[in-house]
Order: structure tokens, then C-alpha cells, then sequence
């Protein structure tokens, strides 16, 4: 049946940005999907990820959702609660996506309450039928936007890596030294710019810890 997938990519990264990604599936369209080898991203090495990306835009309808570190951290103050934040994502993404195409089905990896999303679906989303369930990437559509939402954030953390002269990498865990060439570079306060700063990362940097997680 012709549908939606959504996920996302980066909640777990101190830095760099929560990117989701949206792609819009027919039934023909998953045997394209499967000759590529779409997977769920976390089963995938980053060249592959950033290669599958380019054809899937080539070839299928989509949508992502981008928010920066400084844009994530005033939401994340805003509302309070990462998984409200991605449910928030997630729905610009859908609405965005339900601009383009015509769909009756919504597949989404689970991760909250089911409410979260519901309630922040407007008009188009309200009257699609939504699917939240743990593990959806195994369904193609949300493998495809998986990929398209890791690629995203791949390739955000390189463009700050080349705008600030810092090598950021990935993960939450064994990222303090980076943080604190950053901060010895730039200044705490600007860590706002460049990491999501209600990680439990940031106590460890300003009591100048352990790089273990």
C-alpha cells in the first residue's frame, strides 16, 4: 500500500542537528527500494548512507525537517521534552510531505506516547491513518527515510566541521574533547551553537571529567 515513512536521525548526537526525514513510498516503487539495498540506516556505513541519499531524492518524493543546535535548544527549552520536539519534527515533516503528494498511510517509528505526534498533526495529517510502532524501519518506507535523515545530519556535522575548524564527532560518548577544543576556541557560551545542550555532556565538560559516557 502507497505511504509515508518518517524517521529521524541525530537525537542520540551531541552535536550537530535532528534532522527528519519523510519519503513517500508506492507498492512499485518498493521493489526500486530493495534492488538498492535500502535498510535501516543504523545497519549501514556512513558512505552508503550518504550514496543510497542521492538516489532516493533522484527517485522518490520527500521531505526533511532540519533544526540546528541553536534552533533545536529554543525548542528543546520551549517545550520541555525531547520526545514532544520530535513529534513536533516529525509532523512538519508529514504535513510538508501531504503538500506534494496524495496518501492515505503514515508509518513511524515509535518513540513516545503515540499522543505526542497525533496532536501535532494539523489538517492533512489529522486524516491520514498513522502508524507508530517500535522497529519500523524494517518497513521500506521508513529504511528510505531513515537514510535520508541520517544523510542529512551527516552531512550538517561536516559543514560545521568545515565552518568551525573543529573535527565534531558523532555519538554522545567520547565527545568531550571536542567540546573542549570548542570551548577553548570560542567559549562556552557559544557551545549553544554547535551541540544540543541539555545532554548530560555538558555537566562532564564544565566539571572538566572523564570523555567516557
Amino acid at each position: 500500500m502507497d505511504r509515508i515513512g518518517t524517521d529521524e536521525s541525530g537525537k542520540g548526537d551531541f552535536f550537530g542537528p535532528l534532522v527528519v526525514g519523510a519519503v513517500y513510498v508506492t507498492d512499485q516503487q518498493e521493489k526500486t527500494l530493495r534492488k538498492l539495498g535500502v535498510k535501516d540506516c543504523k545497519l549501514l556505513e556512513d558512505k552508503k548512507v550518504l550514496a543510497l541519499d542521492e538516489e532516493i531524492r533522484k527517485a522518490f518524493v520527500f521531505d526533511v525537517v532540519k533544526i540546528n543546535p541553536p534552533k533545536y535548544n529554543q525548542l528543546h527549552e520551549k517545550f520541555g521534552n525531547l520526545n514532544i520536539l520530535l513529534a513536533w519534527a516529525h509532523a512538519r515533516a508529514i504535513e510538508n510531505l501531504l503538500g506534494k503528494v496524495e496518501c492515505g498511510r503514515v508509518v513511524s517509528d515509535q518513540f513516545g506516547d503515540e499522543k505526542y505526534l497525533k496532536e501535532r498533526l494539523m489538517k492533512k495529517g489529522r486524516k491520514v491513518e498513522l502508524i507508530q510502532r517500535p522497529r519500523a524501519e524494517d518497513d521500506l518506507a521508513v529504511a528510505a527515510a531513515s537514510i535520508v535523515a541520517r544523510a542529512t545530519f551527516l552531512k550538517g556535522l561536516e559543514a560545521m566541521t568545515q565552518y568551525w575548524g573543529i573535527k565534531f564527532p558523532k555519538g554522545a560518548s567520547n565527545v568531550e574533547h571536542a567540546g573542549r577544543m570548542f570551548v577553548a576556541a570560542y567559549g562556552r557560551e557559544m557551545l549553544s551553537e554547535v551541540a544540543k545542550t541539555h545532554f548530560r555532556t555538558m555537566k562532564r565538560l564544565d566539571a572538566g571529567g572523564s570523555e567516557e559516557s
